[in-house]
C-alpha cells in the first residue's frame, strides 16, 4: 500500500462508503477528517442493519459481479480487490463473527448493525480519524478549499485530498438527500439522473382490497415481468406493493413506466404466480373437486392452499373480467392463480427507495476514483451511476468503492509528494 504523510484529508460523508474510504486512509498514515451534515455518524448503516445487517453475499464472484448489471465492469476491479471473503476476514476483525444465511447471504453473527459500527468507529478513532458532525458540505471556494455551513456559521477547510461520499437520495432523513448532485454539475461533472432503486410500484387497489390487505405479506410467489421471473415475497401496501421479489426487478419496471409514460399509466404489468412450485395442471387437478356449500374464499383456501390475502389478489383480478371467481372453470381459474396480472401505475418516489440509480458517470473518474474535472477528489459509493439488487450487493459495493478511492487518494498524494 502507498502510504502518505500528507495530512487533511477530508472524508465528506459517515455511511459505509465514507467510513471505508476513511480506513483505508487511516491505515495508510494519512491524517483524516470524516464531515457530515447530521448529529451522529453512520445513519443509514444502522437503518441498513435494522431488519438484519447484510453485509455481502456468497455466491462466486463471477455470479457476484452479473448482479451490477451494465456496471459491471466499471465496479469490478474494486469489488475484486475488495472481495465478499474480504467483508467477512474485515467484520470478524472488528470482533463480529459472520454467516452465511439459506438464501446465501452473510450477516454478522449478532444482525444488528450497532455492534459492528462501535467497533469500527472505535478503530477509526483509535487510529486519529476525527468525526464533525452538523457540518454540511458547500462545495468550493475559489482557492480550492471546502466549505462547509455548521450551526454556529460557515467554515472553510483547506486540504490535500477529498473523498465524496455523501450517498444518493434516498431515505433523506438519514442525511443523503441529493443537494450535492447541483455543486458537482455546476463545476461541469456528467451526472445521470438521481432515481429510484429497489423500490416499490404503484397500484389502484379497489378500496376493499386496500384496507382489509394493507401490510400483508405475499409468501413463496415468483414475479414475472418481461421474461424474467424472480422468487421471493412481496407486501401489499397503501400505495401499491413492494417487497424482495418486486425490488429485485425495479429497473426494467422504472424503465418501463417512465417509456409509457403518462398517458399509459397502469399499463405496465406483472404476473405474480401464487403456487409457483406446482404446474398449472396439477393446480388445476387441485381445483377440479366439488365446492359444495363452501364459500370461494373457503374453497381457495381448503383446494388451492392460498392465504387470504392471495386469495383477496385473485378476487381483485377478477374485477376486470367479464366472468365472476365462481363461474371460471378449474383450468381458467388454475392459470389465473398461477399468472395474476397486476398493473403497476408509477415507481414509488425517491425519497421512500431503498437506494439509488443515477449520480456520477463513471466517466468523470479515472482508474483512482479520482474526478477528472477536480485533481485530488475522490468519489466512491452511491453518488456514483449503478445499482443492484438487495442481498448484500449495495454494502459490497459501497464498501468496495470506498476502499478504492481511499488508495487512490494515497496513491494521488504519494505522487504529488513526489512530484
Amino acid at each position: 500500500m502507498v502510504r502518505s504523510s500528507r495530512n487533511n484529508v477530508a472524508v465528506i460523508g459517515s455511511g459505509p462508503a465514507g467510513l471505508m474510504a476513511a480506513d483505508v486512509l487511516s491505515d495508510g498514515g494519512a491524517h483524516v477528517t470524516v464531515y457530515d451534515r447530521m448529529p451522529s455518524v453512520g445513519r443509514k448503516f444502522l437503518m441498513a442493519g435494522r431488519g438484519g445487517l447484510n453485509l455481502t453475499h456468497s455466491e462466486a464472484l463471477p455470479k457476484f459481479l452479473e448482479r451490477y448489471g451494465a456496471r459491471d465492469g466499471q465496479l469490478g476491479e474494486a469489488i475484486k480487490a475488495l472481495p465478499p471473503s474480504w467483508v467477512r476476514s474485515w467484520c470478524e476483525g472488528l470482533g463480529q463473527e459472520t454467516f452465511v444465511g439459506s438464501s446465501g447471504r452473510v450477516f454478522p453473527r449478532a444482525m444488528k448493525a450497532s455492534p459492528l459500527l462501535r467497533a469500527w468507529l472505535q478503530r477509526l478513532g483509535d487510529r486519529g480519524v476525527v468525526f464533525e458532525t452538523r457540518h454540511s458540505w458547500q462545495g468550493w471556494n475559489e482557492e480550492g478549499a471546502l466549505l462547509f455551513v455548521r450551526p454556529d456559521g460557515a467554515v472553510v477547510r483547506q486540504v490535500d485530498a477529498t473523498v465524496l461520499a455523501v450517498g444518493g437520495a434516498s431515505w433523506p432523513r438519514l442525511g443523503s438527500d441529493g443537494g450535492w448532485t447541483e455543486l458537482l454539475e455546476e463545476t461541469g461533472v456528467g451526472m445521470a439522473p438521481l432515481r429510484p432503486a429497489n423500490c416499490g410500484f404503484g397500484v389502484d387497489w379497489s378500496d376493499i382490497f386496500r384496507s382489509r390487505f394493507e401490510g400483508q405479506p405475499l409468501k413463496r410467489i415468483a414475479i414475472r415481468h418481461g421474461g424474467r421471473v424472480v422468487r421471493g415475497e412481496a407486501i401489499v401496501t397503501a400505495f401499491g406493493i413492494e417487497g424482495g421479489a418486486v425490488y429485485a426487478l425495479s429497473q426494467p419496471l422504472r424503465e418501463a413506466i417512465a417509456e409509457a409514460g403518462k398517458a399509459d399509466r397502469g399499463k405496465v404489468r406483472i404476473e405474480i404466480d401464487l403456487r409457483p412450485d406446482t404446474e398449472v395442471a396439477g393446480l388445476a387437478r387441485m381445483l377440479d373437486v366439488p365446492r359444495r356449500k363452501q364459500s370461494m374464499s373457503t374453497f381457495l383456501r381448503k383446494a388451492a392452499r392460498l392465504s387470504p390475502v392471495a386469495i383477496g389478489l385473485v378476487q381483485e383480478a377478477v374485477l376486470a373480467l367479464p366472468r365472476q371467481l365462481g363461474q371460471l372453470e378449474p383450468m381458467a381459474l388454475a392459470e389465473l392463480i398461477k399468472a395474476v396480472p397486476v398493473c403497476l401505475t408509477e415507481a414509488a418516489p425517491l425519497e421512500k427507495a431503498i437506494s439509488t440509480a443515477g449520480g456520477v458517470l463513471f466517466e468523470e473518474l479515472d482508474a483512482r476514483f479520482m474526478l477528472a474535472r477536480r485533481p485530488g477528489v475522490f468519489v466512491a459509493g452511491e453518488m456514483l451511476d449503478w445499482e443492484a439488487p438487495t442481498g448484500g450487493y449495495l454494502l459490497q459495493a459501497c464498501f468496495a468503492t470506498g476502499a478504492a478511492a481511499g488508495r487512490g487518494a494515497l496513491e494521488w498524494l504519494g505522487r504529488e509528494k513526489q512530484a
